[in-house]
């Protein structure tokens, strides 16, 4: 399987992600009821569709432009925190350098990186607080290190996207610290937090979406 991603490789990774929350969207619905308003999967699936239709054809041929697009249309989703910080992270990978005709690994986890870098901009939550957080920053730093260490696209993002759900199957034991959640304290604990599950199932999306539009489900 040929290595890199291209702009139309992306948005199949796009597509795999959108799959993945359509598949699920009831059972983050139900996560979110615990402590939320048990809407979390209606909106992660407005957020997907604006994040398909920024990559669909007709869409700008230039990956920096259609992740800005993705940005700004994720951002216009009625969904509070959660569509506000998605569309902030989307406009942010568009600010890596890194976003050519074809990037690598090392050039992959810098556009997630510069995406996180203006989610913090948006929050202070980090891992531990029971959000998002809790599987992006881990799968970021997967991918991160998979990249350094030599390894392929393939085999960083399948690195990302098991950190990610190692991350958030460990909200089950954390005490929820943000959002209306943080005002049942220690009665969220026993409940996997439906942001940190939406971003597991949206790097398992990355990841099948990149095998499948190489080809392969196999080894890289």
């Amino acid at each position: 399987m040929k290595d890199g991603i291209t702009r139309d490789d992306f948005a199949r990774m796009i597509a795999g992600a959108a799959a993945s929350i359509r598949a699920q969207h009831a059972m983050l619905s139900q996560l979110d009821c615990a402590a939320g308003d048990g809407d979390h999967g209606t909106t992660m699936l407005r957020a997907v569709e604006r994040l398909e239709k920024s990559f669909a054809p007709g869409s700008p041929e230039d990956l920096k432009a259609c992740l800005r697009e993705a940005g700004w249309n994720v951002l216009g989703v009625d969904g509070g925190a959660s569509s506000s910080l998605l569309g902030t992270f989307f406009s942010g990978m568009a600010d890596a350098p890194a976003c050519g005709a074809s990037i690598g690994a090392s050039d992959l986890a810098a556009i997630f990186e510069a995406g996180l870098a203006a989610m913090r901009k948006q929050t202070k939550a980090e891992p531990g607080d029971k959000t998002m957080m809790d599987a992006l920053v881990p799968a970021i730093q997967a991918l991160r290190a998979a990249a350094d260490a030599g390894k392929s696209v393939i085999e960083a993002l399948r690195d990302a996207a098991g950190a990610a759900r190692a991350g958030a199957e460990a909200t089950r034991n954390l005490t929820a610290r943000y959002g209306r959640a943080k005002l049942l304290g220690e009665k969220t604990r026993g409940h996997q937090d439906p942001g940190a599950t939406s971003m597991s199932l949206m790097f398992e999306g990355f990841c099948s979406g990149f095998e499948e539009s190489k080809g392969e489900s196999g080894n890289a």
